[in-house]
């Protein structure tokens, strides 16, 4: 492995600020695959900030970003784009959940608690013309830049969190600025008794 993907790991594990800078790296990827291969193909920017320690209830890691190198500019992205989401773990105990996101690509990025109807996939809600899907019963979102919360966006090399209080069931994460969740940034979420 890698002293950039070690330390990248490590980061994420720890929800700590520093992650090799622009490092690509050749892991395997796919929405239920482990930690490890949570960033095979996708840029890698420097963490400028970190989340508390000392966060209530279960803490999840939420890493975002995308595929290769995307110029800067807006947070929306291009309808072909590939982008990611991924959570660890992807499933807790009921209660309080704290998420901690960070922002590993080049665009801003943000990730909303929306719960998935019985009978309901993650992956499967259809973004309006704006290309974002409609938010109503969100429990809450991190999108705020080195802070809790909502906000703009938690820009590129950012984290940002939230603590939200969550029941047993089935829920998805999402990313809801422009084409994000169409471009794969969205993953299920268990809450477990």
């Amino acid at each position: 492995m890698s002293t950039a993907i070690a330390i990248a790991v490590s980061g994420l594990v720890l929800s700590g600020c520093s992650v090799g800078g622009g490092q690509r790296t050749g892991m395997g990827m796919g929405h239920d695959t482990p930690m490890m291969g949570a960033v095979a193909g996708y840029d890698v920017s420097n963490v400028s900030c970190s989340a508390p320690t000392n966060l209530p209830g279960s803490r999840v890691t939420v890493m975002l970003g995308e595929r290769g190198r995307m110029h800067m500019g807006g947070p929306s992205g291009p309808p072909d784009s590939r982008m990611m989401l991924r959570a660890f773990p992807a499933t807790v105990r009921a209660g309080q959940v704290s998420f901690v996101a960070q922002n590993m690509g080049r665009r801003t990025h943000e990730v909303v608690a929306m719960p998935l109807a019985a009978g309901k996939s993650e992956g499967q809600r259809v973004p309006g013309k704006d290309g974002k899907v409609d938010e109503r019963g969100s429990l809450g979102e991190a999108s705020n830049s080195c802070a809790a919360g909502a906000g703009e966006g938690i820009a590129a090399g950012t984290v940002g969190w939230v603590t939200l209080t969550l029941e047993a069931g089935s829920y998805e994460l999402l990313c809801n600025l422009p084409n994000h969740y169409t471009n794969g940034m969205w993953q299920g979420f268990t809450v477990v008794p």
